[in-house]
């Protein structure tokens, strides 16, 4: 064996060690885990109101936490954490191995999904897992059931080799895709437990390609929730009413008009904006210069009217960046009111409703901005019709605010760096991502000197929340190899 090089906490042998240890427990061990956690649709409270009575979080939870205990990491403890109607939280530490260490490294995933959506492939489905050249198929495993699994790998994998590393710990909630808005209780209540954060590992987030190791550098925030408009307590036959009583989707257009430029996209209210930093323009310019048009190529985009495909909102790869980063965005993502269109008779509706998902700048605080939105869309209604805006999520947590990372300390970029070089041939790269993890805004505020390792297999048509989700089982080996060696950085 080479001479020990004392700069390096990782040395080549060990990172090459690293890597086939972390490839090893995938096949053996996470994959048919995640085959497992797939079948059982533990669909977030905000899909599953009587999620505790159907017990698919419970079995979730408590499969993780087993995994994890049969391991018999060296001093590891782990508790599941229930607070009286909450989702349950799993929290596990590992003291440190490395002599005099005052560090802790807090670990983060989540094990609640999104729900099921429709489209899948014939041969596919949300709650049918399916494993195939490489990637595993169904609802949850990428987003992000396999936080738990590579978080501890990676603590398992230093320790077989005798690699120094500072006290771990580690906090998988039930809640984030309803907003976490169980969450900040739990932090509360774990505070004292932390220890000194230094580094935070979330593994929640996503990559621009799978060649390179991505560190996620800002998140958007988010406001949900249904918008409803009622004019009439019945429908009516259209023939007899339309002309005089106004239509509730026409209402519900005008409405939505103050919130957002039809034509462009744009959000109106400019305190939904924000001043994109120096820095994260720049890094989106180099970022533009690695993928080019693959960042907006990488959509399963329509046939068009003339047979081509169907565009984008901008053709600059940097534009393109900015503005599912940036820039305040919103979707309707899904209706009620409407009945099927094989029923659909000549009826005039009652009430048209839809589900908006608001996409807000890094810098926007969520809360405020789910105020602003009420008051904008529930003032003077036309027709005096009865218009309400719910926000979903709990009284004083009905948004999520979004997070810029703090600057990197240059033994963190080092880290990185050298970590992406050895498990991918490739230097680290940086992105913003359009998501929302509220977590890391409030470990930020908790926290306010920790370093933030954000990233995740989440890579190009993975489609998180959509039909075909799927897992890059390869990437998830490396990331798990990466996130070990700059663990041992940390120390």
């Amino acid at each position: 064996m080479n001479a020990r090089d004392p700069l390096l906490p990782v040395q080549p042998d060990e990172a090459t060690a690293l890597a086939e240890f972390a490839a090893r427990t995938w096949d053996e061990e996470i994959v048919p885990a995640l085959v497992d956690y797939i079948a059982i649709p533990a669909k977030s409270p905000m899909f599953d109101a009587d999620w505790a009575n159907n017990g698919y979080i419970e079995r979730v939870i408590r499969d993780a936490a087993a995994w994890v205990e049969s391991k018999k990491v060296a001093g590891l403890t782990l508790e599941v954490i229930r607070l009286e109607g909450r989702t349950p939280v799993i929290f596990f530490e590992v003291p440190a191995t490395k002599a005099g260490s005052t560090d802790t490294i807090c670990l983060y995933g989540h094990l609640d999904k999104q729900p099921e959506f429709n489209g899948w492939r014939n041969d596919l489905g949300p709650w049918t897992p399916k494993y195939e050249r490489g990637l595993l198929y169904g609802r949850g495993g990428a987003d992000d059931g396999y936080a738990v699994y590579a978080s501890l790998t990676a603590i398992m994998a230093l320790d077989k080799m005798g690699i120094p590393r500072p006290r771990c710990v580690g906090i998988i909630e039930s809640c984030e895709e309803s907003g976490s808005f169980d969450l900040p209780a739990y932090i509360d209540a774990l505070k004292p437990r932390l220890g000194n954060v230094s580094l935070v590992v979330c593994l929640d987030s996503g990559a621009g390609n799978y060649d390179q190791l991505w560190l996620t550098t800002s998140l958007r925030g988010m406001v949900s929730g249904t918008l409803k408009v009622e004019i009439l307590t019945e429908g009516v036959h259209s023939g007899d009413s339309s002309g005089l009583v106004p239509s509730s989707f026409r209402i519900l257009r005008q409405v939505l008009d103050r919130l957002e430029d039809s034509k462009t996209g744009r959000l109106l209210p400019e305190s939904f904006h924000c001043e994109i930093p120096a820095d994260r323009i720049e890094q989106s310019r180099a970022t533009a210069q690695i993928l080019g048009d693959e960042v907006w190529k990488r959509f399963p985009w329509a046939c068009g009217a003339d047979g081509g495909s169907t565009l984008p909102t901008t053709t600059d790869p940097l534009q393109a960046l900015l503005n599912r980063t940036w820039k305040p965005t919103l979707s309707v993502t899904g209706a009620d009111g409407f009945p099927e269109m094989k029923n659909a008779g000549n009826v005039l509706r009652p009430y048209t409703a839809f589900k908006l998902s608001l996409r807000l700048p890094p810098l926007i605080d969520g809360n405020e901005a789910a105020a602003t939105l009420k008051t904008l869309l529930e003032d003077n209604a036309p027709y005096n019709a009865k218009v309400t805006f719910a926000a979903d999520g709990r009284v004083g947590a009905q948004g999520a605010t979004g997070w810029n990372a703090p600057s990197l300390s240059p033994w963190l970029e080092d880290a990185l760096n050298g970590a992406s070089q050895a498990h991918f041939g490739a230097p680290c790269g940086y992105i913003g991502q359009g998501g929302t993890i509220p977590l890391m805004s409030m470990l930020q505020q908790s926290f306010p000197a920790a370093q933030m390792m954000v990233c995740g297999v989440l890579g190009p048509k993975s489609n998180a929340h959509g039909p075909n989700e799927f897992l890059h089982v390869p990437y998830g080996k490396k990331l798990t190899a990466a996130v070990a060696q700059v663990m041992a950085a940390c120390a």
